[in-house]
């Protein structure tokens, strides 16, 4: 689909989402140190697995609300929602003021808002895309984000720690540029009709609705076994803001990184950990398709396997050193992980799912990285009674834990598949 046929609402989100998703990976990435810093390892663990357990409920509500709403009405109440909640977030680190406590119920609620945001924004492109192109358009997207990725930690690492009153107070001006243009110029997608008939249902029975579809899992052995290994490897790669991002800003401590004569460039554990992020998100821009192209010719099975094999191999050798350069190579095992299943993994889901439901099967499936995100935190938990190392081998094993389930989840699938119904 080219540029000039996109809709006019397409491109003004794909830049307004575009900068703020920079502006995200500006803090975000940064906030775990934050809160392990102020509160300590167990209390930041507890506090973001409380944030995750937040933004959840909010994105079991999301879906319905843009229904019964209407795409545009959400997207501006979530973005002005965060206008407001920056203004927060800046007085809780201003010169004036300064409260962790503050910092993380204003990080938890722009949490919140973005669990709101999405689920309408993703809406909307289904309203205005015609099926067949809506790939294209979602990869553009993806790209973006992951441009973000690159470029954001590396100049939040900069601006985080030194500046960050006023980054937040631009965080605030940026959301209500982006709330104002949502309001005068996006058009909403949903027509009246549509938004009256979903409002004959309430949204704790949408909720309900929702956590019903999830015994699908229960239904099906090999859909069950997914979720589970997928649950498994989910810890290790929703670490890198995590556990990966404290141990790399204790552990790294003015390393050089580049030194030609008397000119060298040194690096401290925030630079270093924003330089990680960005090779991850600089890797994913340039080699997803490539890499995707690529595993197609294998057996899913085998990729499944292999990608977790990878995540631990990754996972551990992080956790063995000290060395910057060591863990730019672990996070390349980590990404060609990552990027080995993110195209098949949709079409095996397809596969185990009925045609009648489809939309359950996708929908249970995503429990794999809400779940995943939502203990992953323990990690920081552990590491006030277990030693670095360990705790990345103990991730590391649950890794290979996932990997052996995807064996078993194979194993039922092509039993399945050999065996005729009746």
């Amino acid at each position: 689909m080219k540029w000039k046929d996109w809709d006019k609402n397409l491109r003004i989100r794909l830049f307004g989402e575009g900068t703020m998703n920079f502006l995200f990976w500006s803090y975000f990435p940064f906030m775990t140190i934050f809160f392990e810093r102020s509160f300590g390892k167990d209390q930041a663990g507890l506090l973001l697995i409380l944030s995750q357990a937040f933004s959840v409920i909010a994105s079991l509500v999301g879906g319905y609300c843009a229904d019964r709403f209407g795409r545009k009405k959400m997207m501006v109440i979530a973005t002005s929602s965060q206008c407001l909640t920056f203004v927060l977030f800046a007085y809780a680190n201003s010169p004036w003021y300064n409260s962790p406590i503050l910092t993380f119920i204003s990080f938890s609620l722009l949490g919140v808002w973005g669990a709101l945001y999405w689920p309408a924004s993703h809406a909307m492109v289904a309203d205005v895309v015609v099926e067949k192109h809506r790939a294209s358009v979602f990869a553009v997207f993806y790209t973006s984000i992951n441009i973000a990725v690159v470029v954001g930690p590396i100049v939040g690492s900069f601006i985080f720690y030194t500046y960050r009153f006023e980054m937040l107070i631009a965080g605030f001006v940026l959301t209500g540029i982006l709330t104002a243009v949502l309001q005068i110029y996006l058009k909403e997608t949903t027509t009246p009709k549509q938004r009256i008939q979903e409002a004959k249902q309430s949204w704790y029975k949408a909720i309900w609705q929702e956590l019903e579809d999830y015994r699908v899992i229960a239904q099906d052995k090999t859909f069950l076994l997914f979720i589970i290994a997928g649950v498994f490897v989910a810890q290790t790669f929703m670490q890198l803001d995590l556990l990966i991002a404290v141990y790399t800003s204790e552990v790294v401590d003015n390393q050089t990184l580049l030194k030609l004569g008397s000119f060298e460039i040194t690096v401290n554990g925030e630079k270093a950990f924003a330089l990680i992020l960005a090779e991850n998100g600089l890797l994913v821009a340039l080699f997803t398709v490539y890499v995707t192209r690529v595993m197609n010719r294998f057996k899913e099975r085998n990729v499944f396997i292999v990608s977790s094999l990878l995540y631990a191999i990754g996972i551990v050798l992080y956790g063995l050193t000290s060395s910057i350069f060591i863990f730019m190579i672990s996070m390349v095992f980590f990404t060609f992980a990552e990027l080995m299943v993110v195209g098949i993994q949709e079409s095996f889901i397809s596969k185990l799912a009925p045609a009648d439901m489809r939309g359950q099967y996708f929908s249970a499936a995503s429990l794999r990285f809400t779940v995943g995100k939502l203990l992953a935190p323990a990690s920081l938990i552990l590491t006030s009674y277990l030693s670095y190392a360990t705790v990345f081998t103990i991730l590391g094993g649950l890794a290979l834990i996932s990997g052996y389930l995807y064996f078993v989840t194979f194993r039922f699938y092509e039993k399945k598949v050999e065996t005729p119904s009746v």
